[in-house]
């Protein structure tokens, strides 16, 4: 799609393609705090090229528009585990998966790790000046032994049955599992004990009704997810390299941001020689 710059006011603005916060772009060896999140860690595992563009350059990229209703689902869903998180209860979806002795996990910060453009999960990376963050859905905590429990909420709508195995060997379910491994590393490093299997809350609304009638029934499905962490360090190791060099680096041949840039320059450069 097309994306059109607006103010605050919604009203027509002229489009630079240079961010206007100085604080979003990072300046070569610079010794001041630099927070990356968990969206620009993926971006920088997805194109390194359009990640480097973003944060050290200073580049615009367009933006892409707001999920309402999955917004909405997780909005309401959040209500829904903040009144066992109140109570200290099992919720329902507990009961009907054997998790009796898990419980919404109850922290004063809790608003603050859930809000992912203010504050979120917050780790410095090692003796750096990398601030890591991500804004997560909820956590849940093992009564037995006290390790909490990573959760993301999804929505969809799909026919396919919905089972662990396919579920996430889906390519497009590789950055749901990075965002997990993700939120799992950044626990860690805040000093809490993270229990091995993660979940996806996944809200799949019934594509086979007979009908919309004012409602979309869905499906409510646990599909659990053993985290792994131990590549994080690494790949951060490297983007950091990356973030203080000279020089952009390839784009990723897949990359179809950097292939349409790449064409619009062709065409460019060729309409300029024809003149």
């Amino acid at each position: 799609m097309i994306d059109l710059k607006r103010n605050s006011k919604k009203e027509l603005v002229l489009a630079t393609g240079i961010r206007s916060r100085s604080s979003s772009i990072y300046k070569s060896n610079q010794s001041e705090d630099f927070k990356i999140s968990r969206g620009k860690f993926s971006n920088f595992l997805t194109c390194p090229r359009c990640f480097y563009l973003d944060r050290v350059v200073g580049l615009d990229p367009p933006g892409t528009p707001g999920w309402s209703l999955n917004d909405t689902t997780d909005h309401l869903l959040k209500k829904e585990f903040d009144d066992c998180r109140n109570s200290q209860t099992p919720h329902r979806l507990f009961l009907k998966n054997g998790l009796e002795h898990v419980v919404p996990y109850q922290h004063p910060d809790m608003d603050k790790w859930r809000d992912s453009l203010h504050h979120g999960l917050t780790a410095r990376f090692e003796d750096t000046n990398i601030i890591l963050t991500g804004g997560v859905d909820d956590i849940w905590q093992n009564t037995k032994n006290g390790k909490l429990i990573l959760v993301d909420y999804k929505s969809q709508a799909n026919s396919a049955p919905l089972e662990p195995k396919t579920y996430l060997s889906d390519v497009y379910k590789h950055g749901y599992k990075v965002q997990i491994d993700f939120y799992a590393y950044l626990l860690q490093k805040m000093g809490f004990d993270v229990e091995d299997t993660a979940f996806f809350l996944v809200c799949n609304a019934d594509r086979d009704a007979d009908g919309f009638y004012g409602k979309m029934n869905f499906q409510e499905v646990l599909i659990p997810y053993l985290w792994k962490s131990n590549w994080i360090r690494e790949q951060i190791v490297q983007m950091i390299k990356l973030l203080n060099d000279k020089k952009a680096p390839k784009a990723n041949s897949s990359c179809k941001n950097c292939a349409y840039t790449k064409q619009a320059n062709l065409y460019e450069k060729n309409s300029n020689n024809e003149c």
